[in-house]
């Protein structure tokens, strides 16, 4: 496998699907939508795209679109003429202009306004749009990459996405699998961010990772994905020695006993300890929202959430019937009993 910084990595078959799935439709004059979660490398695989497509010499320009205020978005990617509006001195050739014969990658799209929304419809259609303040129209020969983390069917259901523009766009579809769903490639990612923040750092060999710190990296349930992978491993090797190898996971960089806004337990105490008190109340909402803290963070998985609180699972079940979290978490499902 090609382990080039700009190639996607991984081994997983959840991954594999996805180059696959890239793969088929790179060679199209067509338009692709990547779907992901942040962080779960949606510009890698339009960068594919573009390379294996027959665009490969041509431009491949990108824009954030949630970056841009709608205002100067639709000037950004359509253009604008001379005095089109307060500030507009001279002409200005938006990315589609630029990218003629190339790609043009939007990521972001869910954040577009209606007018943006049908400028896309038409130049996917019809190849032609026209710049801010002007009456030409323009022809351009440009394949549209769009990559979001929003669910585009619900928001087109809400009338908050074009429904055409949708159909145009969902050609094909190239999903990405959370990196919870890439329990193989944690570490295979996580070693190949150690040795290049190693190189980094002027290190000529990277040590490796201690076997507790392998354990705390497949654990965990990485939100962020990759990005935050890449984040917590490079964060690790720079401050451990270059002769040792990484002992301890750091997933949060803000955790300190000093944070702002913190509540110090002793002060959590001396609020229980607030007379008259009484007692049996007291300790029942300290149980109940203990526990909902829990299943929040395992994300209602609820043998990982008896972990955190080193209980059994039935043991948890338990609590959750006697306090009639039991209903609620029914209502959300258990995670651990769909695994």
């Amino acid at each position: 496998m090609i382990t080039s910084p700009e190639t996607p990595i991984g081994e997983s078959p959840a991954f594999l699907e996805v180059l696959e799935a890239t793969s088929r439709i790179a060679p199209l004059e067509k338009p692709a939508l990547i779907v992901g979660e942040r962080g779960t490398g949606k510009e890698l695989i339009a960068d594919r795209l573009h390379l294996l497509s027959d665009r490969s010499a041509q431009a491949v320009l990108k824009m954030n679109c949630a970056a841009i205020s709608d205002a100067l978005l639709e000037s950004e990617l359509f253009g604008h003429e001379a005095g089109a509006f307060t500030g507009a001195s001279r002409t200005h050739h938006g990315r589609f202009e630029r990218a003629d014969g190339g790609t043009l990658f939007l990521d972001e799209l869910a954040t577009t306004s209606p007018l943006v929304q049908e400028k896309l419809l038409r130049v996917i259609e019809y190849g032609e749009y026209e710049r801010v303040g002007g009456s030409k129209t323009l022809a351009c020969d440009v394949r549209l990459i769009a990559a979001t983390n929003e669910d585009l069917p619900r928001l087109a259901a809400e009338g908050r996405f074009r429904s055409d523009l949708l159909d145009r766009l969902a050609f094909d579809v190239i999903t990405l699998p959370p990196l919870r769903e890439r329990r193989d490639d944690i570490l295979l990612l996580a070693e190949r961010f150690a040795i290049d923040m190693s190189r980094e750092l002027g290190r000529e060999v990277f040590p490796g990772f201690s076997s507790d710190a392998v354990r705390s990296l497949l654990s965990h349930d990485w939100p962020g994905n990759i990005r935050e992978l890449k984040n917590v491993v490079e964060r690790c090797v720079y401050r451990t020695g270059a002769d040792r190898p990484v002992a301890e996971i750091v997933l949060d960089p803000f955790e300190s006993p000093y944070r702002p806004g913190r509540t110090s337990k002793a002060n959590d105490a001396e609020r229980l300890q607030t007379f008259p008190l009484d007692l049996k109340a007291a300790v029942r909402d300290f149980e109940i929202a203990t526990i909902r803290r829990a299943l929040d963070a395992s994300r209602h998985n609820q043998r990982k959430a008896a972990e955190q609180l080193s209980l059994t699972y039935h043991q948890l079940r338990g609590y959750l019937k006697k306090y009639d979290i039991l209903k609620e978490g029914d209502k959300r499902g258990d995670v651990s009993d769909r695994r």
